[in-house]
């Protein structure tokens, strides 16, 4: 803990290790000790730390330009937002600097676009679903359906509904006459990584065509090749109507985007929304050498593969485990689920050099590089069975 430790809000509940160096799937503390890093700061470096074709495009932006405004042409924003539109259903973007303003600015727009374009302004409510978790704008944290993060916040805006995830009937029942969009994610990270079924996709979509509602879909864990695909969506078939994104755009840079369909660009005219920093010079020029590496190494393939492979090697190791109840998720998101609380063990596998977070109390969460190595896998998956083995041997 450095000597400003004290100058800053206690709002984040830190583990005791300072990071100075990054490569690929390792980081080094300030002692020298080397870790794995099968967490990538929550889903966000998907490359790997410093990718040496985003170290570049960086170096050269720095060296050119670093801010104007978005009153002006910014190049490497639009050639970002082509290479977004070019490879999902969406036709077009907003440049914003977090997945929770990317939420934001999909509520607005789903709102606006009934009020102004669709001329139905009584239909403003977005259903979301129980254990989501959107962000933490006073919007985006009422959107999400956990009340731990509402504490304190009150009075929270309306037009907010909620249902069970994966119940097509609680959607059904939740569905009147105000409401406007559906916001889901394809998997709950936050919420324990909780994968969509199939069938309950496809219904909501079919639900928001019968009724005329926006579909929105919070991609900014799921999106940029982290499940398998490079927007978690094209599992399941379906086209929403706004996507959000934030986390692996970057790299690390700090970026979000909203993608919206053709029908919806009028609805964000000029002057309607803005973003003083979204899709500044350094954050776009990141987000273009980041999709370019993702194209070119077919990235989100090797995601899935990658995966596919994690998730065996644990069910295999971990069958006969009686601390753990399941492992599921969709691509390098991924979570192993616990009878107990897994704070303490997470710790412990800190201790063994590697690094994981939770997703809740009983899942350990594993996110790592898209680029990992299959030895670093099979390594991690010693450390974290190792100490589950451990674990089970004390509590019989």
């Amino acid at each position: 803990m450095g000597e400003g430790a004290n100058s800053l809000f206690p709002n984040y509940g830190r583990y005791p290790l300072t990071f100075v160096k990054g490569e690929g799937s390792r980081l080094w503390d300030e002692k020298g000790k080397e870790y794995l890093d099968l967490m990538c700061g929550l889903a966000v470096t998907n490359l790997g730390h410093a990718p040496k074709q985003v170290k570049e495009r960086l170096k050269e932006q720095v060296d050119t330009l670093w801010h104007t405004s978005n009153l002006f042409h910014i190049p490497n924003q639009e050639k970002l937002a082509q290479l977004l539109t070019d490879n999902s259903c969406a036709d077009a973007v907003f440049f914003c600097n977090s997945g929770a303003e990317a939420n934001e600015a999909a509520i607005k727009l789903a709102r606006r676009y009934f009020q102004k374009i669709a001329g139905k302004p009584e239909q403003y409510e977005i259903i979301s679903f129980h254990q989501s978790f959107h962000g933490r704008t006073l919007a985006t944290l009422t959107a999400t359906g956990q009340d731990k993060v509402k504490e304190g916040f009150a009075p929270l805006p309306q037009g907010f509904v909620y249902a069970s995830y994966n119940d097509a009937e609680a959607l059904e029942q939740a569905i009147g006459p105000k409401t406007c969009a559906v916001m889901i994610e394809m998997v709950q990270g936050e919420g324990g990584v909780n994968p969509v079924e199939p069938a309950f996709v496809n219904r909501v979509a079919e639900l928001c065509e019968r009724h005329g509602l926006l579909l929105i879909v919070d991609e900014i864990q799921t999106g940029i090749g982290r499940t398998g695909k490079m927007f978690a969506y094209e599992h399941y078939g379906i086209e929403p109507d706004i996507i959000t994104l934030a986390k692996g755009l970057g790299s690390g840079m700090p970026i979000g985007a909203m993608l919206g369909k053709e029908k919806l660009r009028q609805a964000f005219a000029a002057g309607s929304h803005g973003s003083t920093f979204g899709g500044n010079y350094l954050s776009t020029a990141a987000g273009v050498a980041t999709m370019e590496m993702m194209l070119q190494e077919k990235l989100p393939q090797r995601a899935a593969e990658m995966g596919a492979y994690t998730v065996s090697a644990l069910n295999q190791k971990l069958a006969d485990n009686p601390l753990v109840k399941e492992v599921r998720g969709l691509g390098l998101l991924i979570g192993i689920e616990c009878t107990q609380p897994v704070a303490d063990w997470i710790a412990t596998i800190q201790e063994e050099a590697v690094l994981v977070v939770s997703a809740g109390p009983n899942v350990i969460r594993l996110a790592p590089s898209l680029l990992i190595a299959k030895e670093d896998i099979d390594r991690g998956i010693e450390v974290i069975c190792s100490v589950l083995r451990k674990q089970a041997a004390t509590a019989v």
